[in-house]
């Protein structure tokens, strides 16, 4: 396998451009060498198969979506209160809005997942991994709530982001003076999150 960390970048941002326009489906390594630029073959060049290309999109999603580590420690400063926690949700709405395809390539990462066995190992330890961390995280940071909260705050955030990102228009006015997604996510904090 070739090693060049730049191009195999390059690819794995194709390769998420193409899952997420296309779905798994359309996941081909022509469809990746197309949507980079490069000549075709370039992609089997770097990933053994197609699992591989799907366990590497996951990597190269979290890389994506993970939040700046100086926009974190520059938030810890705050307060260890509600208005903090909503903070961080208003940086994961920002990262997420910021890099939609990412997030919709995610969601079709999850239903391939149903059909991959391999896939669903994997991708459920990647997941589950990344919900712990954030438990742990929430913990350690001293902010309200414990590992109930978090888990709440995840499934409700999990369900307003995919309306948000697929169909926004059954969001809008759906609480009358409630802006979408803003207003939800601050509704859904002040809901499941304790002030103190």
């Amino acid at each position: 396998m070739v090693r060049n960390p730049e191009r195999r970048a390059a690819l794995l941002d194709a390769a998420v451009e193409v899952l997420a326009r296309e779905g798994a489906r359309g996941l081909t390594f022509r469809a990746v060498d197309a949507e980079a630029g490069v000549p075709v073959g370039t992609a089997s060049n770097y990933f053994a198969d197609r699992d591989s290309l799907l366990h590497q999109i996951d990597a190269r999603l979290k890389e994506r979506l993970t939040p700046d580590p100086a926009v974190v420690e520059g938030l810890l400063e705050s307060p260890k209160d509600r208005t903090l926690v909503m903070a961080f949700m208003r940086d994961l709405l920002a990262r997420v809005t910021g890099d939609r395809t990412g997030y919709l390539a995610h969601l079709e990462l999850r239903l391939e997942a149903t059909r991959r066995p391999a896939l669903h190992t994997s991708y459920t330890e990647s997941v589950r991994g990344e919900l712990e961390f954030g438990m742990r995280f929430h913990r350690e940071a001293g902010l309200p709530g414990g590992d109930e909260t978090v888990m709440v705050l995840y499934l409700a955030m999990q369900g307003l982001l995919l309306e948000h990102l697929t169909l926004p228009e059954v969001l809008d006015d759906a609480l009358p003076g409630v802006t979408a997604p803003e207003g939800l996510m601050e509704r859904i904090v002040e809901t499941i999150v304790p002030e103190h």
